[in-house]
């Protein structure tokens, strides 16, 4: 539907994105089902995020930025400790680490600037 194969082969190289895409039907089955969560995952937060926005609380605010920086900073040590074992996803997850601390250091940007109206 979303042209996940092109996707990966775009990304990965063809080599890998065969391997990525499982070699049975179950495994293909799985991969799917993940990627479906995933996006509902996305969705969600993206929901979360939108109903955030239009919170006037700065405490609940910094309290929803702190959750994200920690989830980001988890998410780079998972791919530190456990993608770069994976011979596929090997070449990747430095890259993909760099973004995740990009991310988590955009909300830490967000506590900082909120923290400077703060005691202004």
């Amino acid at each position: 539907m979303f042209y996940t194969k092109e996707v990966t082969v775009l990304g990965y190289g063809r080599d890998v994105a065969s391997k990525l895409h499982g070699s049975t039907l179950h495994d293909q089955l799985l991969i799917q089902t993940s990627g479906s969560f995933s996006g509902l995952l996305l969705f969600a937060i993206g929901v979360v995020l939108f109903m955030v926005a239009f919170v006037k609380d700065r405490e609940f605010q910094s309290f929803f930025a702190k959750g994200f920086v920690l989830l980001y900073f988890s998410m780079a040590v998972w791919r530190l400790c456990f993608e770069r074992k994976i011979e596929d996803l090997a070449g990747e997850w430095a890259r993909q680490a760099v973004g995740d601390i990009a991310l988590a250091l955009s909300w830490v940007f967000f506590l900082v600037y909120s923290w400077r109206e703060k005691y202004d």
